[in-house]
């Protein structure tokens, strides 16, 4: 792979070699091989996490027969059955979330770790850095069907009702052990938030940060500014684009594009949107909208990675952040 990754600013890359991250056929080296295993077995799971939330309907139907009828036990209880299979796929969504923290963690400090630079690590390391590309597809991904499925939150509050009734009444539900107090207000805490799945990505990235403090946040915070930019220019360079193979791998960097700019603008000191940053946050939302990427279904699914964006970043309103930046 060489010289793949030579320039680490943005401002750099402006100026210097076009860069072209292989995000569709990087393979890991000897040295890579351990940590790529173990990521690789949670992002396995990923696919499938993906087609169950795409495919979760909920049980609004029973719900509102329930509440409509409190008198009529039939109805509770085929509530009750429509509604337990659900919370016992929301906590399988949430454990998933646990696993993507420790992987997450795990490629931080394979790609920040002595006795090389961030950037040389993204250099000789680009199977890792294709996952930790593809977490961050997935946790947007995970996100926007979770934003646009108001019955997940709705399921589970049903349950929750439930079960506090039950326990007034001094009355245990076998539910309960699969799923138990403790369990159902972490559970709780994870779908109030609007992006779950970033936001838990962003705690992790930070607790990261925090915990190493004999490694410079610099560390951390290059890493993800090169990421963004990287993705920015890939995009923009028509005769890099072109190598895509697959169509997808646009849509792609641009959520890993936003993706990072998030994780960055939580980690780093005055965020992702100051002035000073070192990712153009400008230009790349100047070239979210151009022409040639417009697609409807592309418009959509960035609108939502935006949306993702707002409600997670941190630092788009301090002191430090132009009023054009805040526009954006």
């Amino acid at each position: 792979m060489g010289n793949l990754l030579k320039v680490l600013a943005c401002s750099d890359l402006e100026h210097g070699p076009i860069i072209f991250l292989d995000f569709e056929h990087a393979q890991p080296t000897e040295a890579e091989t351990a940590v790529w295993n173990q990521v690789s077995a949670v992002l396995e799971e990923a696919h499938g996490i993906l087609a169950e939330l795409q495919s979760y309907n909920g049980a609004g139907q029973e719900i509102r027969e329930a509440i409509q009828n409190p008198g009529d036990l039939q109805l509770q209880e085929k509530a009750w059955n429509a509604v337990c299979p659900l919370v016992a796929k929301l906590k399988r969504f949430y454990e998933f979330s646990l696993r993507l923290e420790n992987a997450l963690r795990s490629l931080l400090e394979a790609l920040t770790s002595p006795p090389y630079a961030p950037m040389q690590h993204l250099e000789r390391e680009q199977a890792l850095a294709k996952q930790f590309a593809e977490i961050l597809h997935f946790t947007l991904s995970f996100d926007e069907l979770k934003m646009t499925n108001p019955a997940i939150q709705n399921d589970f509050s049903y349950y929750r009702r439930t079960i506090s009734r039950n326990r007034l009444n001094n009355q245990q539900l076998e539910a309960e052990n699969e799923v138990n107090n403790e369990m159902a207000n972490r559970m709780s805490l994870f779908y109030a938030e609007a992006t779950p799945m970033l936001k838990t990505l962003s705690n992790a990235t930070t607790k990261f940060v925090s915990e190493n403090k004999t490694l410079p946040i610099e560390d951390t915070t290059d890493c993800l500014s090169t990421m963004a930019c990287v993705c920015r220019v890939m995009l923009e360079t028509p005769e890099y684009r072109c190598r895509f193979t697959n169509t997808d791998t646009v849509l792609f960097c641009m959520r890993v594009m936003v993706g990072v700019i998030i994780l960055y603008d939580h980690v780093h000191p005055v965020g992702a949107f100051a002035k000073t940053s070192k990712i153009d946050v400008r230009h790349t939302h100047t070239h979210r909208s151009t022409k040639n990427l417009k697609t409807n279904l592309l418009g959509e699914t960035l609108r939502c990675a935006i949306t993702a964006a707002r409600f997670v970043t941190c630092c788009r309103k301090k002191r430090a952040t132009s009023e054009e930046q805040t526009e954006l």
